[in-house]
């Protein structure tokens, strides 16, 4: 079973070394949507694959992180990196160009690892992220299976590697979540109280 949740932010960059003139020299905003499919072997407790709510304090937060933040390459110039940090209080600086299909990856790993560094209790421990859409467009979006995510053909995601700026952080509900997940820091997810009525 496969479940869906979206989410959108705004967002600029550049895209270097594509084809268009307009994408690879200026920086460019995007509306962008961002479908997170999850998928599970049983269904938990509540007969869910996985409950939304417990997606919005960390899942959630993360993707939020991208929303008015200027997204670059960190192959970038070292000029260009000083002025967007200089002029942006929201940025992320990222291990791979920041095309759709790059971030499409980026939130398939980073979603991946928080739920791996999660203890679920409520019978939804087989909850795992299925692909990811990550819409650039009204007509184009990349979608992400695990093995594109992971391919190192693709260009590795280390998440080491993806830098927030502070501001980002402090926008989360957990500022220090970030580095909590690249100390491999375990997250816990709130007690079910079990109730069972009579049929």
């Amino acid at each position: 079973m496969i479940i869906r949740k979206l989410y959108r932010f705004e967002a600029s960059h550049i895209v270097r070394n594509c084809s268009s003139e307009r994408c690879k020299y200026s920086i460019h905003g995007h509306s962008f949507r961002v479908e997170l499919f999850l998928t599970a072997d049983r269904l938990d407790r509540g007969q869910m694959v996985y409950d939304f709510g417990l997606l919005k304090p960390r899942v959630g937060a993360l993707i939020d992180g991208f929303d008015h933040a200027a997204l670059f390459w960190e192959r970038e110039s070292a000029a260009y990196k000083r002025k967007i940090r200089s002029e942006s209080r929201r940025w992320v600086q990222l291990p791979v160009s920041p095309t759709a299909e790059q971030l499409s990856r980026v939130v398939f790993v980073a979603a991946q690892a928080l739920l791996d560094a999660t203890d679920k209790v409520n019978g939804d421990g087989s909850a795992r992220v299925h692909s990811v859409i990550l819409h650039e467009t009204e007509t184009g979006y990349a979608q992400c299976f695990r093995e594109d995510a992971y391919a190192a053909e693709f260009g590795e995601i280390r998440l080491d590697r993806i830098v927030w700026s502070p501001a980002v952080r402090k926008s989360w509900p957990d500022p220090r979540m970030w580095d909590a997940l690249l100390r491999g820091r375990r997250f816990r997810n709130p007690p079910v109280e079990v109730q069972v009525r009579a049929a």
